[in-house]
């Protein structure tokens, strides 16, 4: 088992990057079953910085036309969640009139997948889907529909393939947990 040390933490290996790939060949099967032959062009939305190798990944196996669009949202600080999400940077393309595909990194409380679904709202989008590469079941707390969810994990903080500790540790192509 790998390990990894960002700043003062130990991480070791939790989802080795075969099990991420699998979990986003499926996602993507799902996203073409119902996308598929589609008139319009959706608009996906990769929420920065997180969502970016996520993202990648599952454009690579998209069998439709979409656009790319982002946005960035902050609501950590070190190890732990705010509680308030912030817009850092606001939505790089217009999306009124258009159906969008939220894509994001990890969803645990829902705090902003509500923000997200909000903004893109008053931004006048037709439809709005949520599609997560991890989720946190047992602290989601919304009545907020997750379209499409790759993996569920438990409430743990992890690393690795987008995700960070204070910025550090995005770049690996495994997801690690805290080694406590």
């Amino acid at each position: 088992m790998q390990k990894i040390n960002l700043y003062d933490k130990t991480f070791r290996t939790f989802i080795p990057n075969e099990k991420i790939e699998e979990a986003i060949d499926g996602v993507a099967a799902k996203l073409n079953a119902d996308f598929k032959g589609c008139k319009d062009i959706p608009v996906l939305i990769c929420t920065l910085n997180g969502a970016i190798m996520f993202t990648a990944e599952l454009m690579k196996r998209l069998e439709f036309d979409c656009e790319l669009v982002s946005m960035k949202l902050s609501s950590y600080v070190g190890t732990k969640s705010t509680g308030t999400v912030r817009q850092v940077m606001g939505l790089t393309g217009d999306i009124s009139g258009r159906r969008v595909i939220i894509i994001e990194d990890i969803v645990d409380t829902g705090n902003t997948i509500a923000d997200l679904i909000s903004i893109v709202k008053k931004k006048g989008a037709s439809e709005c889907r949520i599609c997560t590469m991890l989720l946190k079941p047992e602290v989601y707390s919304k009545d907020i529909k997750l379209d499409y969810v790759a993996m569920e994990i438990p409430n743990k903080f992890i690393v690795g393939f987008g995700l960070d500790y204070n910025e550090l540790g995005r770049n690996y192509k495994d997801i690690y947990i805290l080694d406590e």
